[in-house]
């Protein structure tokens, strides 16, 4: 009778091992178990802005990048994140700035390399 009840005290052993070991690689992974779908990529803002009915911020090079940034700088002295397209007002440009205090700005930029809007973009960031 001893060696029937070993085996099933060592069969629940393993059993609750192997759930064990299941959830906590479930959890490891962070699944449910109900879907394999990978998680949305975070925004990268180096690569670009947000999109905005089917159009989607593009960095600036040349010529214009160099127009925006020194007329986003005259309005607003900092640090250049990036400059970019501007798809969400009628400003065709955007300049990324942070502040010597830290805190963050998006300078809009129209057409004439002339500012149009400067908004304040959430406070100060260590």
């Amino acid at each position: 009778m001893a060696s029937v009840r070993s085996k099933l005290v060592t069969f629940a052993a393993v059993a609750a091992a192997g759930v064990s070991g299941a959830a906590i690689a479930n959890a490891a992974t962070g699944g449910s178990g109900a879907s394999t779908a990978a998680p949305p990529a975070q925004h990268d803002p180096s690569k670009g802005g947000h999109t905005v009915g089917g159009k989607t911020e593009k960095l600036l090079t040349g010529e214009v990048a160099s127009k925006v940034r020194a007329a986003a700088l005259a309005k607003v002295p900092g640090t250049v994140e990036r400059v970019e397209t501007n798809v969400d007002s009628s400003a065709p440009y955007e300049a990324h700035i942070r502040k010597a205090d830290g805190t963050e700005v998006e300078v809009q930029v129209s057409q004439d390399y002339s500012v149009a809007v400067v908004n304040v973009m959430g406070g100060r960031h260590p």
